[in-house]
């Protein structure tokens, strides 16, 4: 509601109270309600298992929206809450006086920004504001976007950012880790280290693939660059987490699961109003989960906590304040893969149980995070919001690595070498924003801005000398590797000194979107980023070493133009500049920063809604040309030991993304994506090779029609033609497909039982060239959940 313009509201009244004849005949419940939004006009928001098995008596005669719902569920043990939108959500009822239907009062917000997913039952959402601030359809967004419903999630049981992120469009999970830090993300050509979380940018360095989607309404993913709100960043994408927020009415949610490898897990998550006057709402959800996995000794065990409330401080201003807390341990995480080649250059041949981790091995991990904010609407029909946020991540781990070229008849030929980390960097964020409308030249125009300020600090994080081995006197040697089951000698790690680390990021933004005509819309942008980042280092012996970089007034523009070519189809271009300082972490092999990435990304595309929204399509053609690209050199190390890089100049990321996401009819929820992708350097010869040419990604549901309704049944394929690291020590993982299927049956009202079945078909792959580390084999996982 903070960036919708306030001019909309006396449409939304109207069709509220206008009076429509109906013609409902009696039927399934789901049916009518669904008949009966259509006809009035009005969004009508619920999961198929609310109505499943539940009949209506049908409705004639003339009614406005309200009498008419509550014609419609009379006796079915349900309500509706009117949203801030304009829209009906559906919700079990409660308990009134005369029976009557119960709406609940507008509010100012009490969203996080776009359209809230939960409850939906929809694999698509209304808007979205993490492309441009602005509050938008996904049709009127001049960039390619995917958002993981609350529906979606639930469905294919996407616990883990990580999870989530594999089964988008566009998206390549390299896993190179298991319970450990190096998974990789990447997007049109380039890495993801772009993160939000409400809207409001967040460190990579906060490790944010470990998070779990308990705590999240929706998922939402911007593929491109986004500088207009990230500021300096990646053009791959830029991954928006946004919160569940708490309820008017009393919910309980509560959930179970068990499955292959000895999985197991527990989820609360309660919400409602904590007054009597419903000014004063909140919501807790606890999730803890137990897990082995296919691969030998490891363990993890996750236990996530958050809370959150919200304070009607008069009828136009919200107070919210709200905490998050993750807690992982895992034991013997596999950090990187068993060797690949034997001394005769042939693939080795291991299990895909083989685990590479030391029995000593292990990741320890706290995350925390406190956040408020205060949003206002002011009587001019502009409104604001304040938000600060405060975030820990205190991490520990102790990990290895082995290499070699192995000998297939001994055994002999590998090494391991150990490392250990220990830091616990901080970020401190504020973020506030004025948005509304401008009248001129007899149109409404939409402008939003304000200021970011970030900082983010580590204090004496450890120096333990890097990766030990034979040259740093620790036993490296593994005899028998075929034999060897993680009893490789535990190392003393010594600390040689501490690092302090400050980066603080300054930024001003201007986002305008101009009504050139009734079809055509031109959103104009700019933000202006100070950027300084310091680094001390502070060796036990020897002199201290000190080193800034700074970035002062960087200007990233953007432009897009949206044209309306009937009700349906829209087509669009957007236009951004890319600037953005290396990691930390990414040096030459002399230890000296590469010079920060620049360049420019192009986007051309069409975007269609079917079925009043609730279906959306979408094709774009993009091109990013960007220097100085770090790309890993070889196996050079840079002088900490950690891997040197190169830049690469002139290099050009080009391809074509198809997308179809919502309901293709009643009960029939699909995800559909296409995407090409290939680069290249100066001399037209193809880098980047770890990300497929060419990938497929399918996922829908069926809710059964009559008397088979309360079964819903759904499955998908992720498809990817060959991929692999072009180095001279990796291979190629050839095209593959994994297959996923999985079934609910509604057992009550009330009580569900998902039943999971991944990658049908047991198909072998690795997911990362780089070392050998396979995919899940085939794995079931049951849910029972109850919702009340």
């Amino acid at each position: 509601m903070l960036v919708a313009p306030i001019t909309a509201l006396p449409g939304l009244v109207l069709a509220q109270t206008q009076v429509t004849h109906f013609d409902i005949a009696p039927g399934p419940l789901g049916k009518a309600l669904a008949e009966f939004a259509n006809r009035a006009g009005v969004t009508l928001s619920f999961a198929s298992e609310q109505t499943a098995g539940l009949s209506s008596p049908g409705l004639r005669g003339d009614y406005g929206v309200d009498d008419g719902l509550a014609q419609l569920l009379q006796g079915s043990g349900l309500q509706v809450r009117r949203e801030t939108n304009g829209g009906y959500l559906l919700m079990p009822s409660t308990a009134t006086t005369d029976g009557a239907l119960e709406l609940t009062a507008l509010s100012i917000s009490g969203k996080a920004p776009g359209a809230t997913t939960e409850g939906t039952g929809s694999y698509t959402t209304a808007s979205s504001s993490s492309s441009t601030r602005l509050n938008l359809s996904l049709k009127e967004t001049p960039q390619s976007i995917t958002v993981l419903t609350r529906q979606r999630l639930d469905d294919q049981k996407l616990d883990t950012l990580t999870d989530a992120l594999d089964a988008a469009p566009g998206i390549t999970v390299i896993r190179e880790s298991l319970g450990a830090d190096s998974t990789v993300y990447m997007s049109r050509g380039f890495s993801i280290r772009n993160f939000e979380i409400d809207g409001v940018p967040t460190s990579a360095n906060m490790d944010n693939y470990t998070q779990n989607t308990a705590m999240y309404d929706r998922v939402e993913i911007v593929r491109g660059a986004t500088g207009l709100i990230s500021g300096m960043g990646y053009p791959s994408a830029t991954i928006n987490l946004i919160r569940k927020r708490p309820t008017d009415a009393p919910q309980v949610l509560l959930s179970a699961e068990a499955g292959s490898w000895d999985r197991y897990g527990l989820s609360v998550d309660v919400g409602g109003a904590l007054n009597d006057a419903g000014t004063v709402r909140g919501r807790f959800v606890a999730d803890h989960k137990d897990q082995h996995a296919w691969i030998d000794r490891f363990s993890q065990e996750t236990s996530t906590l958050y809370g959150i409330t919200e304070m009607d401080l008069s009828d136009s201003t919200l107070l919210t304040f709200g905490l998050s807390h993750q807690v992982t341990h895992s034991n013997a995480p596999m950090r990187t893969g068993f060797p690949l080649f034997t001394v005769d250059g042939e693939r080795t041949d291991f299990k895909r149980s083989f685990n590479t981790s030391p029995d000593w091995s292990y990741y320890d991990r706290q995350q925390s995070t406190l956040f408020t904010s205060l949003e206002h609407q002011f009587a001019n029909g502009w409104s604001g919001k304040l938000e600060y946020s405060h975030a820990r991540n205190a991490y520990d781990t102790v990990i290895a690595y082995v290499d070699g070229e192995i000998d297939p008849v001994t055994g002999e030929g590998a090494t391991i070498s150990p490392n250990r980390w220990q830091a616990t960097p901080t970020q401190d964020n504020l973020d506030a924003y004025l948005t509304g409308t401008l009248p001129l030249l007899g149109r409404e125009h939409e402008l939003i801005g304000g200021v970011t300020l970030s900082r983010i600090e580590e204090r004496g994080t450890a120096n333990y000398g890097g990766w030990q081995s034979a040259r740093t006197g620790y036993d490296d040697t593994i005899d028998d590797i075929f034999n060897w089951h993680g009893q490789s000698p535990k190392p003393v790690f010594t600390k040689f000194g501490t690092t302090d680390m400050t980066e603080t990021q300054y930024a001003a933004y201007l986002t305008s979107r101009w009504r050139l005509s009734d079809a055509a819309s031109l959103i104009l942008g700019t933000r202006v980023v100070d950027w300084h980042r310091e680094n001390l280092n502070k060796p036990y012996s020897g002199d201290r070493q000190r080193t800034e970089r700074t970035e002062s007034g960087v200007v990233i523009p953007y432009a897009g133009l949206v044209y309306d070519l009937d009700d349906t189809w829209t087509a669009y271009a957007s236009y951004t500049q890319i600037f953005n300082p290396q990691g930390n972490q990414v040096r030459d092999v002399n230890g000296s920063p590469l010079d920060p990435l620049e360049g420019t990304g192009y986007e051309l595309g069409l975007k269609a809604d079917f079925f009043d929204s609730r279906l959306n399509a979408s094709l774009a053609l993009f091109r990013v040309e960007q220097d100085n690209l770090a790309v890993a050199d070889g196996r050079n190390l840079q002088p900490s030991g950690f891997q040197a890089y190169r830049a690469e100049s002139g290099t050009t990321s080009e391809g074509v993304e198809l997308e179809v996401n919502g309901e293709l009819s009643e009960g029939w929820q699909v995800m559909a994506g296409y995407s090409y992708n290939v680069s290249f350097n100066d001399d037209d010869k193809r880098i980047v090779t770890e990300i497929p040419r060419n990938s497929v990604k399918l996922f829908t549901t069926y809710r059964l029609p009559g008397e088979l309704d309360k079964w819903t049944v759904g499955g998908g394929v992720n498809w990817q033609s060959a991929a692999g690291y072009d180095l001279s020590y990796a291979t190629t993982q050839s095209s593959y497909a994994v297959t996923n299927l999985m079934t609910r049956y509604q057992i009550t009202p009330a009580l569900s039982a998902t039943v999971n079945l991944n990658n049908l078909f047991d198909k072998h792959y690795l997911t990362t060239t780089a070392g050998g580390l396979y995919g899940a084999p085939r794995n079931v996982m049951t849910t029972l959940r109850y919702a009340y």
